[in-house]
């Protein structure tokens, strides 16, 4: 199955489709990953992309369609994918439509408060880059790394007032998309509060593999 993730920033997708791609087979597909892998290679559209985020750009739609377009002609997703991260804007759903066919975008659904309070609590390792979270996931030692005994800190995009700031970005953003799918009546929506082993359930349930 072809999947599009839905979320805002929290509801945990990035991780949910690590687990689905292990356990469906299928690749994870991020416009993070595609960018950098593009920018490695030194193709055409990663030299573009590079020449942009160099100067302090953000990518047009037209250049990161083309790099999506040419990662889904990937011998490897002829049995299906995860895109996560796109589309973003309705724009980009509906240039996704005519060179791809989308069985279920998935959103995963969650409350501001509950965002709030789950990246509120996260803390990350200086050196490391592990994360932790105050109350779900402590450190062994407080203010100490488990993997490298680095120094954990709080992410400036983790502060309260960040979060709010990026779910509104959302909200404007790529909330609209849930509409649009729902239209197309391939909405699906997969609460997104539980553990990620509880989530993961759940979707298997949605989708039971063949």
């Amino acid at each position: 199955m072809n999947f599009i993730f839905l979320g805002p920033p929290g509801a945990g997708k990035g991780t949910l489709a690590k687990e689905v791609a292990v356990a469906y087979a299928i690749p994870h597909i991020s416009t993070g990953d595609i960018f950098r892998e593009n920018i490695k290679n030194g193709t055409e559209l990663g030299k573009k992309a590079k020449a942009i985020i160099d100067a302090g750009g953000l990518v047009s739609d037209e250049i990161t369609i083309g790099l999506v377009k040419d990662r889904l002609s990937k011998d490897d997703t002829k049995n299906g994918y995860i895109l996560d991260g796109f589309p973003r804007t309705i724009p980009q759903a509906e240039a996704l439509a005519t060179f791809a066919k989308i069985d279920a975008a998935v959103n995963f659904d969650i409350e501001d408060n509950a965002v709030v309070e789950r990246l509120g609590g996260r803390i990350c390792c200086k050196d490391c880059g592990q994360m932790y979270h105050v109350v779900n996931n402590k450190p062994k030692t407080e203010g100490k790394c488990d993997k490298c005994g680095g120094e954990l800190y709080t992410r400036d995009d983790d502060k309260p007032e960040s979060i709010k700031h990026r779910l509104e970005v959302y909200r404007e953003s790529t909330a609209p998309l849930i509409d649009f799918y729902k239209g197309k009546g391939n909405l699906v929506d997969i609460d997104a509060k539980g553990s990620p082993d509880k989530v993961l359930e759940e979707f298997k349930k949605k989708f039971p593999k063949n």
